[in-house]
């Protein structure tokens, strides 16, 4: 008798290939693909089967011609940064100048550039900081949020740069000490816009000097 292509022992005997097949591949190590959620390590970071290049310490190419010498060694600009606790003032120092940030609201009151008592004594000491520093050129910057129009925010911040160049002037009180005071508004922000706690950062007036030498 000749069995159909449908009959039950062709299927099983369909049936029972298909699962030889699964084991056989089960055994050999071949694996299904899958889809990983990410890689296990940064790309670009992964090992390689090569070996590094070696150097060789004979090659002239690694060496000064002749005659040749080395460029002056550079000193590295370093930056540090010292913040109160409650971010009112920030200091930051390079090998070249010194900057202090105070926020708009320790000097002024809101859309104000009149300085208060607490704000002159701040303002002194930074003052006196010029004068340890023997500074003779000064940059007073203000800078405001981006709420409001851009052109209030820059005459704004332009008022409070005046009235804290002025107490530094007092202070001072020296004819060989130079001033550069602008207002830049909303412009170069250090922090987000769209909180309150980066608006208030960006809410400032800078002074900056230079170190002194040495």
């Amino acid at each position: 008798m000749v069995m159909s292509a449908t009959s039950p022992v062709a299927t099983g005997t369909r049936v029972s290939l298909a699962l030889t097949v699964l084991l056989a591949m089960s055994v050999c190590g071949v694996a299904s693909a899958h889809a990983d959620d990410g890689p296990s390590v940064p790309p670009g970071t992964e090992a390689t089967a090569s070996a590094p290049v070696e150097l060789d310490p004979n090659d002239p190419d690694l060496k000064l011609p002749d005659g040749a010498t080395l460029a002056e060694p550079k000193v590295l600009d370093i930056k540090t940064v010292v913040e109160d606790q409650s971010g009112d003032e920030r200091r930051e120092d390079t090998n070249s100048d010194v900057k202090f940030a105070l926020q708009a609201e320790v000097l002024f009151g809101k859309d104000s550039a009149k300085l208060g008592a607490e704000a002159k004594a701040r303002i002194s000491a930074i003052a006196q900081e010029i004068k340890a520093q023997n500074a003779t050129k000064i940059r007073v910057f203000g800078f405001t949020d981006d709420l409001g129009s851009s052109a209030h925010g820059d005459v704004l911040s332009r008022q409070r740069a005046n009235a804290v160049q002025s107490v530094l002037g007092q202070e001072l009180s020296d004819a060989n000490v130079t001033y550069e005071v602008r207002g830049y508004g909303e412009q170069y922000p250090i922090a987000d816009n769209s909180t309150e706690a980066g608006r208030k950062k960006n809410r400032r007036v800078e002074i900056t000097f230079p170190r002194t030498e040495g």
